[in-house]
């Protein structure tokens, strides 16, 4: 054992580092499932999963001050304020339009499928009774964020309070606009008198660059752990469980994976095929560890360090472009999750029996971009929004209880859609700027 952990310990350094997290990944894949079967329970819980949250803790750390420093350098560099409401422009239209699109692809996938037709009624209510409790917690908390003025977005998007807004990383949006605000006082001002600022935000961003290559080091072993403590939670004690949930649950995670697959490969392939000279295994390559640590924490917050990182330095998007358009899209798109809202909500409509017309279809698409621009300043965003789009199609919210199962699973695909949205979004607006550098290894 000793002689193959050594061996292990001297060939994991040298392969790149997206192969590093792949292992872990299959590794804590295993391990969960053995965990599940033998009972494991509780030991993984205490003492595999503190690693996981050690590393996505580590992660989050580091999210806030490096959104500050690299937006307010990013902007404060672009003394030409027409070059910032192009490239903001660019940026935003983007992202609603490929969200658009996503909810579009969904809305097909799942009236294709038609997976609510296939669930059993005993499943049903088994389903219905084991999650009551969890969606009507949900249902009370998106009642409160629908109770919210129209314009309540934009109020909670402009903190009172700078130290308050930065103590969080749920307050994100607010984060950026305390940034993009700051830089913009910086250009109103004399360099002379904004340099020393300028230069101890530009310090920052490089201490922080760093931090992020240390923190890399342990992402193996994170991604060991939350992908071991994941199976954990959805299994239990017992693999039948879990064997049990996806089976009956099947046709309706196909329908959200196919759609996120197809999103991923028509969407973003055509945008970066049609409006960038990037070739393809050189955008999957230098994204990859990106993608595979989104998959492993579910969070697109936690893993804006390395989407920022991978997309300067393997990518060669601008600092200038990545440091605006990557914490912009962290917290306002997500195509995944508002794909995967459209499936959810016709999938549970299907299931009660309620036939969804072609008006309450585009009430969805119109609700899901909506609700993906606000999602970032609602806690359990993704699930809580989805009760928002089935009150307005007349779906009851507790149908909710069908899919809260196999809701980690799914939540893991589209966080790796979504940061794999900003990635493109951010190679294509660097490409029509001329700040896309291709590297040629």
């Amino acid at each position: 054992m000793d002689k193959l952990m050594k061996v292990f310990g001297h060939l994991l350094p040298k392969l790149a580092l997206h192969w590093q997290i792949v292992i872990g990944l299959i590794l804590g894949l295993i391990y969960g499932l053995i965990s599940a079967n033998f009972g494991w329970g509780l030991f993984t819980t205490n003492w595999v999963a503190p690693f996981g949250i050690i590393f996505i803790n580590l992660l989050k750390l580091i999210a806030v001050p490096l959104v500050l420093a690299s937006l307010i350098t990013g902007v404060a560099s672009l003394s030409d304020l027409k070059k910032l409401s192009r490239i903001g422009g660019k940026t935003i239209s983007i992202y609603v339009g490929t969200t658009a699109i996503a909810v579009t692809i969904g809305l097909i996938s799942v009236n294709m499928l038609k997976p609510g037709n296939k669930v059993p009624q005993a499943t049903k209510e088994q389903l219905q009774q084991t999650y009551e409790k969890d969606a009507s917690n949900r249902a009370g908390r998106a009642e409160e964020v629908k109770d919210r003025g129209p314009l309540q977005p934009i109020v909670d998007m402009v903190p009172s309070n700078f130290f308050s807004s930065a103590s969080s990383n749920r307050n994100m949006l607010q984060v950026v606009f305390i940034s993009i605000f700051l830089g913009l006082g910086l250009i109103q001002i004399p360099k002379n008198k904004g340099k020393p600022v300028l230069d101890f935000f530009e310090g920052l961003n490089d201490v922080v660059i760093k931090l992020v290559d240390l923190i890399m080091l342990m992402a193996p072993i994170g991604v060991f752990a939350l992908i071991a403590q994941t199976i954990n939670k959805v299994a239990g004690d017992d693999l039948t469980q879990i064997l049990e949930l996806l089976g009956a649950l099947g046709y309706y995670m196909l329908a959200v994976i196919l759609g996120l697959i197809f999103h991923a490969s028509i969407t973003y392939l055509g945008l970066l095929k049609l409006f960038t000279k990037m070739p393809l295994n050189t955008f999957f390559n230098g994204i990859a560890p990106a993608q595979l640590l989104a998959f492993s924490t579910s969070s697109s917050g936690a893993t804006l360090p390395v989407t920022m990182e991978r997309c300067e330095d393997d990518l060669g998007v601008s600092e200038e472009v990545s440091s605006f358009t990557l914490p912009l899209g962290a917290t306002i798109n997500m195509d995944g999750t508002a794909l995967y809202q459209a499936v959810a909500a016709v999938f549970i409509a299907q299931t009660i029996g309620m036939d969804l017309d072609l008006g309450a279809q585009l009430t969805i698409i119109l609700t899901a971009v909506l609700a993906s621009i606000g999602t970032a300043a609602v806690p359990g965003a993704g699930i809580i929004m989805l009760v928002i789009i089935l009150e307005a199609v007349g779906v009851p919210s507790d149908g909710i209880a069908l899919i809260l199962g196999v809701d980690r699973i799914l939540d893991m695909m589209r966080t790796t859609i979504n940061v794999t949205g900003d990635a493109t979004v951010a190679v294509i607006v660097a490409d029509s700027e001329g700040q896309l550098n291709i590297p040629t290894k």
